[in-house]
């Protein structure tokens, strides 16, 4: 059985390829082996808004925040995922989450 890694790097290839939906599927079987596969949440918030999936993106990019809550780059690309879903308020309130962690401000 392949480790998350080991699906991730597939997930790469088959979006490489152009096949999203091919890579959305290996890339669920890696976060279903390791649910704290930050990488693989990430990469899934990406491709759920390409392919239109607002809600699927957004829990996936918080769910980074939630694994990675001290890092200011999880903040930016859940602000990202939200500003590409039309939702501005709550990208707004995500960059400024980014800009207090990047700053060290609590």
């Amino acid at each position: 059985m392949p480790t998350a890694n080991e699906l991730y790097d597939l997930a790469v290839e088959l979006r490489d390829q152009g096949d999203k939906p091919g890579a959305v599927s290996k890339l669920e079987e890696a976060i279903n082996l390791d649910t704290s596969f930050a990488i693989g949440h990430g990469m899934l918030a990406k491709l759920y808004a390409d392919l239109a999936e607002s809600d699927k993106a957004i829990s996936h990019a918080k769910k980074v925040v939630e694994l990675q809550p001290d890092d200011a780059f999880s903040y930016t690309a859940l602000s990202v995922i939200y500003q590409r879903c039309g939702r501005i308020p709550e990208a707004e309130h995500a960059k400024a989450m980014a800009y207090q962690k990047q700053m060290g401000f609590e």
